[in-house]
């Protein structure tokens, strides 16, 4: 190898290091928001979405919003969900494990509403202050028209 090459090589190498030094861990989006976000239909309508996949805020399960340890109490009745699954000898995926939870009528928050209505508002199933505006009985009814948890289900995979 020619000495141009090795130091060509040399400064390639260093600016992949130091690009990747520069880049945040927290813009590296976790599989599970990746996941979560379509089967809540947190991307239809968001034109967002096609550009920034961040439109899911880390808020959803965690108590930072850049994500990691604390978990706020949606996060946690996540958690307990695959606990309790795999100690009745069943392991889910993330998707099935959302499912799971939302479908058992919890309210993680103690704000009055349930997770899967908050999740229908748009709101954060694990922030006792951000909830819906409507009422508990019309959201309730505009959920359940609109398909209730079903709507939430493990998206099917496309070939």
């Amino acid at each position: 190898m020619t000495l141009r090459l090795r130091v060509a090589a040399g400064v390639l190498g260093a600016l992949v290091l130091a690009a990747s030094a520069l880049v945040s861990p927290a813009l590296a989006l976790p599989k599970y928001r990746i996941q979560a976000a379509p089967q809540l239909h947190l991307t239809e309508g968001n034109d967002l979405w096609q550009l920034d996949r961040r439109v899911m805020p880390c808020t959803y399960c965690h108590v930072k919003d850049t994500g990691g340890a604390p978990w706020n109490p949606f996060g946690q009745a996540l958690q307990r969900t695959f606990a309790q699954e795999a100690e009745a000898g069943r392991h889910l995926t993330f998707p099935q494990a959302l499912h799971t939870l939302l479908t058992a009528g919890t309210d993680a928050d103690g704000d009055g509403y349930p997770d899967a209505l908050e999740v229908f508002a748009k709101t954060l199933p694990g922030d006792p202050e951000n909830k819906p505006d409507t009422p508990v009985e019309d959201l309730t009814a505009a959920f359940e028209k609109a398909g209730g948890a079903a709507q939430y289900a493990p998206l099917k995979k496309t070939k």
